[in-house]
């Protein structure tokens, strides 16, 4: 059975869950303490700190875990990236004090060598700083980052941004990205795990792949007349264009046509549709899509 290391509590671990349970692996733990579950069939379940899951990993305690692509670059460990999963975006940051009003807008090259940079990031700051050629003063932080320039505790941070509000309602402004992160499916390299284990891992890849491509999609079906097909496949493009399925009921005057669309555009989707004379339009939710 192949263990696969979990976020153990907060947003990234619900949101890991959930896509686990859309893929058909529910969590099914002896209670909510459980540092171990199974997820069906091949698969256990191990939950750790987020940031210690590149580690588990690497060491072999587990055959795969999925974390922050932040937390693995700052592991230093190797490990192979199997899949994106699309949430807990965001994005490592270096960050200053807002100047004045009519100062001169901070500036990387700002940054002076010797600076204190409160962060705990350490690999990625130092490393960043070093691809510049200059050298700084690693202050680690364990939390509340943007409040060290304003204590003095630090003349930079490096730190998670998402939207950025919170470093505006501090003062700070981001100068440089230093990597872009989401929730990542990761495991040593394949050519160390064996042939069946990669084999696996890379059925759980498929199967959680579906689930990330079905986000934000809905199946669309309709009735069209057959003299609209034209109109109604610039309509429907779909992934390789709308199926279209003869209704014999008919007698060849009507067809139906089914289709892949965003749900961001099923609006209007229907409209045109309308437009072109279809009729008996029916929208539905997608679990998994596989092309």
């Amino acid at each position: 059975m192949l263990k696969i290391a979990l976020p153990n509590k907060g947003r990234l671990a619900d949101e890991v869950r959930s896509t686990l349970a859309d893929a058909g692996l529910d969590v099914r733990a002896a209670s909510e303490r459980s540092l171990t579950a199974s997820l069906g069939g091949e698969f256990a379940a191990l939950f750790v700190r987020a940031e210690d899951i590149p580690a588990f990993v690497a060491d072999g305690a587990a055959d795969a875990g999925i974390t922050g692509w932040d937390l693995v670059q700052e592991s230093g460990r190797e490990l192979e990236d199997l899949l994106d999963l699309g949430f807990g975006r965001c994005r490592l940051s270096v960050a200053m004090l807002k100047p004045p009003p009519g100062a001169p807008a901070p500036r990387l090259e700002d940054i002076p060598d010797g600076a204190r940079v409160g962060t705990k990031f350490g690999r990625l700051a130092e490393g960043y700083f070093a691809k510049l050629g200059r050298s700084i003063k690693v202050v680690h932080l364990s939390g509340a980052a943007e409040v060290a320039p304003h204590l003095g505790i630090a003349d930079v941070i490096v730190d998670l941004v998402s939207s950025g509000s919170t470093l505006r309602v501090n003062g700070l402004v981001e100068v440089a990205t230093i990597v872009e992160s989401s929730a990542r499916l990761v495991s040593r390299p394949r050519s160390v795990v064996g042939e069946e284990t990669a084999k696996h891992l890379s059925e759980l890849a498929l199967a959680l792949e579906s689930v990330v491509r079905a986000r934000g999609q809905r199946y669309l079906m309709a009735n069209a007349p057959r003299e609209a097909l034209g109109a109604v496949r610039e309509i429907l493009p779909g992934i390789a264009g709308p199926t279209v399925i003869d209704v014999t009921s008919d007698a060849g005057a009507m067809v139906a046509v089914h289709a892949v669309v965003a749900q961001s555009a099923v609006y209007r989707t229907i409209a045109r549709l309308k437009e072109a004379g279809c009729s008996g339009i029916l929208v539905t939710r997608i679990e998994r899509l596989t092309p």
